[in-house]
Order: C-alpha cells, then structure tokens, then sequence
C-alpha cells in the first residue's frame, strides 16, 4: 500500500518541545501558567495574540531543530517498506516559517535514520492542500494529527489514521493512533479492496507485453489478477500465423509468470484464433473466462493492450457483461491524427467498431503523440534494472531484440501506460467526449450525440517509469 506520513507529532515529538519552550517563555512575562487545557499549545496561555505570533515566529525555526523523533518511529518504518509498502513523507512546513524547509527537513529524516520513498512538502494551513497530495499519489493511508487533514483525506475516500494529541482527543469520526507499534500492527492487518483485473495480452508480439505483465505482477497489492487472456497477432513477413502467434504468447505469459513465483493455474487462457474482421466469431478459452468473471464480478477492469478480439467477441456474445466491465485499452492515436493505423487498432477493426459501439466503459489510450512519450533507450534501462533480478536481465535482452523489429537501443515502452493509468489515474490528462466515427480510412470523426467514452491526452512519463522501476526493483529515479 502507498502510505502517508505526516512529521509533526507523528514522526516528531513537535509538541512536547513547543509546550517545553512555552511554559519556560511564560515564566517571563506574567508567569500566569497554563489557563486552558485541551487546546492547542499556542492557545494554552494568557498572551496576547501578538505576543504568542511574533514569539513562535522568531523561534519555530529553533524549536524544530531540537525535535526528536516519536518512539520507534524508525524501527516500524522500516519494517513497513521491507514488507512492499510504499512510505511518502508529506509535511506541512512549506508555510513561511522556515528559511529552508526542505534540507532542514530532509537532514532531520537521515539524522534519526527514518526512511521513505517520497518527501512532499505542503503548506500547514491549507488542508485541502495536504488532500490533494494524497490524491495525486495515490496514498492509500493518510497518518497525521490534524482532525481537518483527515477531514479533507476522507472526503477523497483515503483511509485516515489520526495520532492521538491532547488537542484532538475529543474526535471520534477516524482511526485513532497512539503508536508506531500499533500503526505496524493496524496497517499489517488492513484489506483494501482489490480491483478485479483481467489483463489481455498479445505476449510475444514485442517486448512492452512482457513489462507490462511484470508490472501487474508486481503491483498485487491494488489487483486482484483473475485472468491472463491471449490476445491475437500475426506477422505477414515474418510467417507468423495468429495460431504460431497464440502459442508463442502463451508460453511467454507462463515464462514471466514463472520468474515471478505467480502461480498460473486457472489463470492463463488462451483467446481468438484469428480476427473478427476475418469472420471469425467462435467462443474460445479466453472469450469463456472473461464472460464468467464479468458475470461474478460487481466490477472487473479489462486492461486490453493487444487487438481488441477477444474483448468484443466476449461483449457480443454475452451483451449482461457491458455494465460489470470497464475496459481500458491501448489503440489507435489521439484524436485529430491523420489515421488509427496502429498495430493494435489495425489488426481487427471490426472488433474496435464492436467494442466502441457497445457502449461499455471506455478509456482509449492512444499511441502517437501521447503513449509514445513513453520512449526510453536501453542505457537507461540498463542503468535502473541490470542484475536486479533473473526477470530484469531478461527484460532487457528483450526490448533491444524482440525477435521481430531486429536490434534497437530506443523504444516505447507502450503497453505499461494501461497498468500504470490503473495505478494511479493522477498521472494522466484526458477528456470525455462523444464517441468518434472511425472513418473508412480510419481517422476519427468527431460526433456531439453519441456515448461519452475517455481518450487520454497527457502522461507522466517520469512517473510512470519510476513507479516501475521501483516495483521491479530500483528505488533511483530517472530525470
């Protein structure tokens, strides 16, 4: 899981310190002592406001400095990442008060040996802000000690955890925390629903079918894998047939589910021997099992990054399916290019028409001009994957030779997009508009009455590739 951590009374004893400091600065001035209990500490005295400002503004800076982390902060933090979970340190103290917030902060961390996989910093007083962070990292768990953060964390469907401060004991609404002990403990036990993915592939076609399904792989905390479908491609010039293309793929898929301990039994299916737009129209393996899985299912996301064959034989032989399925698919290019004439989108147009006539739930991501920001060269992949694993050396070898496209030391990647838009929609731009007419020369042409469907307009690359990255291994980020 992806967890949020605040530092402020939640890695650092902020309150301890600050009230230490106040109660010894009052003994200056009236020496009246604490008047108010279960209020915040700059609100316990008799000072007047400009007394309490300009004194927390001339000595916040020092009083931060002299922080120490909470108990055993550092032991469970650690523990937590040696467990797969993800730990992003987002701070208030981006707010005026400090000269320099970041090293100030980032020192601190490396001091008491506190580890984490991203530092954010926010403004204090914005709230909303923090929430919105959340929301772009796609943090599972938010821990702070703010009741309005986690008011503003809730409202975007995070789990909050609220650690527990004099001043917030009164709340009942979150999760409270009184340790890192039982933070560990709670998050150990957590279950965050799954999304019910069925990914169909077309393995073996290039190289970016065999990252993609690593990438999935290796992000089983956000899916449930229910099945493994094998989408159709053939090679004219290289005599591939859909049925030789069929076996290669699915040899592949067991191949990579091997190297990553995934145990393929009922899970693996092979699909269409041969395209919709050739007449063929038969139930197959792959067709059965998305239907079956639709059906039981309340919600199931097909991640399509082949020909959509299989996708719209299983629609129109089983049209119930059409409201338990989303289908998230790479094809085609963005809107307003001269053609569709990608690999994924060519090769069965019939089914495209199929699909996009259905009405399903439809997000397109395209090739040219959007995915193919995703092109990386194989110094760079060399850099971040070489002997991290048996699956990262052969990742490699992979995309500088294919089999099929001959040697090459650039490519896209293309097909990680659609796992990493469910990962974390955040690092994507779209638009919803009426579904476009595909045009006999395959361009779209824009309707205004047809369904809503998705098409992707931006990515992240820098995102994307260090999230996976990190889940095959390497936690170094690339420019």
């Amino acid at each position: 899981m992806r967890i949020g951590v605040d530092i402020d009374n939640v890695l650092s004893n902020f309150n301890e310190v600050l009230l230490n400091d106040y109660i010894k600065h009052d003994k200056t001035l009236r020496n009246n002592g604490i008047i108010k209990n279960n209020v915040y500490i700059r609100d316990m005295f008799d000072w007047t406001k400009a007394e309490e400002e300009q004194y927390y503004h001339d000595n916040i800076e020092r009083l931060v400095n002299l922080l120490k982390p909470i108990k055993d902060c550092s032991k469970y933090i650690k523990k937590l990442r040696d467990n797969g979970h993800y730990i992003c340190i987002i701070s208030g103290r981006n707010n005026g008060e400090y000269s320099d917030p970041y090293n100030m902060t980032t020192k601190w961390l490396k001091k008491y040996n506190i580890q984490y996989d991203k530092f954010i910093l926010t403004n204090a007083y914005s709230h909303q802000e923090k929430a919105d962070i959340c929301v772009e990292n796609n943090i599972d768990i938010m821990i702070d000690d703010l009741v309005n953060v986690c008011a503003k964390c809730a409202e975007n469907n995070i789990k909050t955890l609220l650690f527990n401060t004099e001043y917030n004991n009164s709340e009942t609404r979150y999760k409270r925390i009184n340790s890192w002990e039982e933070i560990f403990n709670y998050i150990n036990n957590y279950k965050k629903e799954k999304i019910n993915v069925i990914l169909d592939t077309d393995t073996y076609n290039e190289c970016d079918d065999q990252f993609a399904l690593s990438y999935m792989i290796k992000s089983q905390d956000i899916f449930n894998i229910e099945a493994i479908t094998v989408a159709p491609y053939s090679h004219k010039e290289k005599n591939e047939t859909v049925i030789s293309g069929q076996e290669k793929s699915y040899n592949e898929i067991l191949k990579i589910c091997n190297l990553l301990n995934f145990d393929t039994k009922n899970k693996v299916f092979k699909g269409a021997k041969d395209y919709v737009c050739n007449g063929y129209d038969e139930y197959n393996d792959a067709v059965n099992k998305i239907i079956e899985i639709a059906l039981k299912n309340k919600k199931t996301y097909i991640l399509g990054i082949g020909a959509i064959t299989n996708i719209a034989l299983a629609i129109k032989k089983e049209p119930k399916i059409i409201n338990k399925i989303e289908v998230i698919w790479l094809g085609g290019n963005e809107l307003g290019y001269k053609d569709n004439l990608g690999y994924n989108f060519k090769q069965d147009i019939e089914a495209v028409k199929i699909v996009f006539n259905s009405k399903v739930n439809l997000t397109i991501l395209p090739c040219k001009n959007v995915v193919s920001k995703l092109k990386i060269d194989i110094n760079t992949l060399k850099e971040h994957l070489t002997n991290k694993s048996e699956l990262c050396n052969y990742l490699i070898d992979r995309f500088y030779n294919d089999g099929y496209h001959g040697i090459q030391k650039e490519r896209v990647i293309w097909d990680i997009s659609v796992i990493a838009y469910m990962i974390n929609s955040n690092w994507f731009k779209f638009k919803e508009i009426s579904l476009p007419y595909i045009s006999d020369d395959t361009s779209y042409k824009l309707t205004k009455d047809h369904h809503k469907v998705k098409f992707i307009t931006d990515i992240n690359r820098k995102e994307i590739y260090n999230d996976l990255f990190k889940k095959l291994g390497d936690n170094s980020e690339i420019n």
